[in-house]
């Protein structure tokens, strides 16, 4: 008896020194969220253009890091795939005349390409804003690396992220010239080469930094902070699901930059941390919004629960979900209804002349089917006058 009663005083104690303890409540709500539709997420042309812009900057940078300054297509022809490019390179390249000049070489007459002055331009500003934000590039991959679960990530994972985060294609390849000191090269468990922090800087969240400015917390640990919400129009919750809402909203709020404590999985505090981890990873990245599948490849080294893509969809005043171009891409509101919130990625504004440069392309090659169909009709009414003038027997004019 006496022994039952020791051990319960230090079970309860125990519990009393866990300061999650009293909040994993198995208070978990089986909410279903009616997708709606919203045309002002579907139509940011940045995101809309995202995968195409990503397949033209590989093949600019491969055109741009030769010493000619040009190359025969026979060097990327073969290298579609890698460069998510679904048609053939040669066509590809032709779509964009805006960027990409073709022009015949010395050798085999084969067709070689080279960037259009527009494009030179703005390549070496891109580089200036990479040489001047190398500082906030390190940054954004320092946090992103300190989210995970053991504080290192595999090579192959960051290099899938490197365009959400808005790093060069080349900056991993010499990680010793580029990284600080905080990062180091590790072999990880299952033989990969990771790239981990050691660091004792202390981050904090965007929602915290942000709460902190509105004198709504004060940044101590478990203090319940609310998400900010910003509901999409016509989209209404059931009666049962505000309730549960404004009760989630209370919770403790935990930083990602936290660690892994041990949560209740199927509670509503570990979903809470859950939709606080995603809210920061994508303020991290440059659009603001990655697509869903990407996400899930995370699983497993962000310590992220089997159902992670089920966040999005119970909190639509949060996430937005975009089916645009075969594809889900999740998007983070508080992104673009209050753009002052949340710091814009130095590389985005690069992007963006990249995708005016697009849209000049889909003018010059409108203008060239109108010109050829223009010359088309004029031979064809050519023709006609001729074979009206053999008709008629009379002799034509020389012009």
């Amino acid at each position: 008896m006496f022994l039952n009663k020791a051990a319960s005083k230090i079970l309860q104690k125990s519990r009393q020194n866990s300061p999650y303890t009293f909040i994993q409540k198995s208070g978990y709500v089986d909410v279903y969220m009616k997708w709606k539709k919203d045309s002002y997420y579907d139509s940011i042309e940045h995101i809309l253009k995202s995968a195409e812009l990503k397949s033209i900057l590989s093949l600019k940078n491969c055109i741009a890091q030769d010493p000619n300054g040009c190359i025969p297509i026979s060097a990327v022809s073969k290298r579609g795939l890698e460069m998510g490019v679904s048609i053939r390179v040669a066509s590809f390249l032709r779509l964009y005349p805006s960027i990409f000049e073709e022009f015949t070489g010395l050798e085999y007459n084969h067709p070689w390409f080279r960037l259009t002055p527009k494009a030179v331009e703005i390549d070496a500003e891109e580089k200036r804003v990479y040489q001047n934000c190398r500082e906030d590039l390190i940054c954004r991959l320092k946090k992103f690396i300190l989210m995970s679960k053991n504080r290192v990530l595999p090579l192959k994972i960051i290099q899938g992220m490197q365009w959400y985060l808005g790093i060069p294609d080349d900056f991993l390849q010499k990680p010793e010239v580029n990284l600080d000191g905080s990062f180091k090269l590790v072999k990880m468990e299952d033989g990969l080469e990771g790239l981990a922090v050691e660091c004792e800087e202390k981050f904090m969240s965007v929602i915290q930094k942000n709460a902190i400015k509105r004198g709504v917390y004060s940044g101590g640990r478990m203090e319940p902070l609310e998400f900010p919400l910003f509901p999409s129009k016509g989209l209404r919750l059931r009666r049962k699901i505000e309730d549960w809402l404004n009760e989630f909203q209370k919770l403790p709020y935990v930083s990602p930059y936290e660690g892994f404590p041990h949560f209740d999985p199927n509670s509503d505090i570990a979903e809470k941390r859950l939709v606080g981890f995603l809210h920061e990873m994508l303020s991290l990245f440059v659009e603001h919004s990655a697509e869903r599948k990407k996400l899930l490849c995370l699983k497993k080294y962000m310590g992220l629960p089997q159902k992670v893509h089920k966040a999005f969809e119970r909190h639509p005043h949060m996430f937005y979900l975009s089916l645009k171009n075969k594809t889900c891409t999740a998007i983070l509101k508080e992104a673009y209804c209050d753009k002052s919130s949340i710091e814009r990625h130095p590389i985005l504004r690069i992007r963006r002349k990249y995708i005016n440069l697009m849209k000049e392309s889909e003018v010059i090659l409108k203008n060239r089917r109108f010109n050829n169909h223009l010359v088309h009709r004029e031979n064809l009414v050519l023709d006609l006058d001729l074979d009206a003038a053999d008709e008629d027997g009379r002799e034509i004019p020389k012009c």
